[in-house]
C-alpha cells in the first residue's frame, strides 16, 4: 500500500522575501533599462547604427590582435622582403642616378653616397635618410631625392655659393657668406677674393656684409679685412691702402659712408696717403711717407738762407733766425700723421 508524503508549505515569511527580492529586481530592471534608453535617445544614431559601431569595434581589436601576433611571428618582414624581390624582378631597381645643380662640388662624392643603394628595390629606398646624408657635405646648402620610375633616382642640389677666404692659422679656407668653411684653398687661387684675417673673423661675416653693403661704391675696391681684438675692423683696399674703422656696429658704418664721401670728392682712394685712421669720431688721420723728411728738408733750406742772410750783415748786427729752425733737431710729427696703436 503506497503513502503520498506532502511537504510543508513554504511559511508565509520566505514567501514575502521572495516576492520583495522579486519586486526589487524588477524596478531595477526598469531602471537601468530607462537609462539605457535614455542614452540611447540622446545619441545621434539608433539602435541598428550602435550595433553596427560595436561590431566594427570589436573586429578592430581583432585585427589589431592578429597583425601584433603576425609582427612577433616575422610576417609582415617577410612580406615587404617579398615585395622587394618582385619589384626588383619587374624592373623597379636603382640602376642610374642623376646629379643636377652641381657647379664646385666633386659630383663622385654624390655618386658614392647614392650608389650605395644601387641595385636595391625603388621601393626600399629611403629617400629622407639620403637627403639627410647629402646635407651633411660641406658644400649642400639644399638637397631633394625623388625617385623616376622604373630605375632612377635623381637628386637636385642647391650649392652655397663661395664668398671670401678666411686666414686659419697658416692655412686658409674657402667660405660663404654665413662663415661656413666650404674646402681648404690654394694661395694661388685666392687672386680676386675677399680676404679675412683675424682672431673670431669667421663669426663676423654677416656682419662684415652688412658694413660694406652701406657703402656700395667702396664695396668691390676691399680686399681685405681684418678684425683686430675681436672689437673692430681694418679695411684693405685694392690700393694697399688701409682704413682704421671705430669700434661698433653703427659707428663703423657712419665711419665708412663719410669715408665714401671724402673719396668722391678728394680721390683719397690711389693717392700719397697709406692709411687713413677713423677710429676718433670727428676727425680722420692721413699717414702719408716722406711728409716727416720734407718738413725737415723745408727747415734745412730755412736755416741755410738764414745763415747766408745773418753772415751778409756786419758784424754786430741784429740777426733774424726762424722761430722753426730752433726745432730742426727734433721735428714734431706732422698733425695729419699717426700710427697704428691697439
Amino acid at each position: 500500500m503506497s503513502q503520498t508524503i506532502k511537504r510543508r508549505g513554504a511559511s508565509a515569511g520566505r514567501t514575502a522575501a521572495r516576492q520583495g527580492t522579486a519586486r526589487k529586481v524588477k524596478a531595477a530592471r526598469v531602471r537601468t533599462g530607462s537609462a539605457c534608453d535614455r542614452a540611447v535617445a540622446l545619441m545621434p544614431f539608433d539602435e541598428t547604427q550602435l550595433q553596427r559601431v560595436f561590431l566594427v569595434v570589436i573586429l578592430s581589436a581583432a585585427a589589431g590582435l592578429a597583425w601584433v601576433v603576425a609582427s612577433v611571428a616575422g610576417v609582415p618582414a617577410l612580406a615587404a622582403g617579398q615585395m622587394d624581390r618582385l619589384a626588383q624582378r619587374a624592373g623597379f631597381a636603382v640602376n642610374r642616378v642623376q646629379v643636377r645643380g652641381v657647379k664646385h662640388l666633386n659630383e663622385l662624392k654624390i655618386y658614392e653616397q647614392v650608389l650605395a643603394t644601387r641595385n636595391h628595390a625603388m621601393t626600399k629606398v629611403d629617400l629622407s635618410a639620403l637627403r639627410s646624408e647629402l646635407m651633411q657635405m660641406p658644400w649642400v646648402e639644399d638637397a631633394r631625392v625623388s625617385r623616376q620610375l622604373p630605375d632612377t633616382l635623381i637628386v637636385d642640389i642647391v650649392e652655397r655659393r663661395p664668398h671670401a677666404v678666411l686666414q686659419q692659422g697658416d692655412h686658409l679656407v674657402l667660405i660663404d657668406d654665413t662663415g661656413h668653411v666650404l674646402e681648404p684653398i690654394a694661395p694661388d687661387r685666392v687672386a680676386g677674393r675677399l680676404m679675412l684675417s683675424g682672431d673670431g673673423a669667421d663669426g663676423q661675416v654677416q656682419a662684415l656684409n652688412r658694413l660694406l653693403e652701406a657703402a656700395p661704391a667702396l664695396k668691390p675696391q676691399v680686399a681685405a679685412a681684418e678684425w683686430k681684438g675681436n672689437r673692430r675692423w681694418n679695411l684693405t683696399f685694392r690700393t694697399q691702402q688701409v682704413l682704421y674703422l671705430p669700434e661698433g656696429d653703427r659707428e663703423a658704418a657712419t665711419a665708412l659712408v663719410a669715408f665714401a664721401r671724402m673719396d668722391g670728392a678728394n680721390r683719397l682712394l690711389g693717392g700719397r696717403a697709406v692709411a687713413f685712421d677713423m677710429r676718433a669720431p670727428d676727425r680722420i688721420y692721413l699717414r702719408v711717407p716722406g711728409h716727416g723728411a720734407e718738413a725737415v728738408a723745408a727747415a734745412r733750406a730755412k736755416l741755410v738762407q738764414a745763415a747766408a742772410i745773418a753772415a751778409s750783415k756786419p758784424t754786430g748786427a741784429p740777426t733774424d733766425v726762424p722761430a722753426s729752425v730752433h726745432a730742426l733737431s727734433s721735428p714734431a710729427p706732422s698733425a695729419r700723421q699717426t700710427q697704428e696703436n691697439e
